[in-house]
């Protein structure tokens, strides 16, 4: 029968097979401790690597600030624009 484990018990685990590769375990003896198969440790090292997940969390944000600053210059074109047309109309 298989576990499912949500993606913050995976972190954990992987958090915890980090101090045990320190103190000098095997990643077999660190599979055996938590009763998973090593391809299935490997793929979760894969798949919840931290500077994976921090690098997808700065390109969202990055994304997030360029569609603002498109915003901004969008309005500021809007904004010159009316302000030509006013010119104008003045002279």
């Amino acid at each position: 029968m298989s576990k499912r484990r949500s993606a913050e018990a995976i972190r954990q685990l992987l958090r915890d097979a980090d101090r045990d590769l320190a103190r000098g375990l095997t990643v077999g003896d660190i599979c055996r401790k938590h009763n998973i198969c090593q391809a299935t440790y490997h793929r979760w090292r894969q798949q919840h690597n931290p500077a994976k997940v921090d690098d997808a969390r700065t390109i969202r944000e990055m994304a997030k600030e360029v569609e603002r600053l498109k915003q901004m210059v969008v309005e500021l074109m809007l904004e010159k624009q009316m302000l030509q047309e006013v010119a104008k109309k003045k002279w």
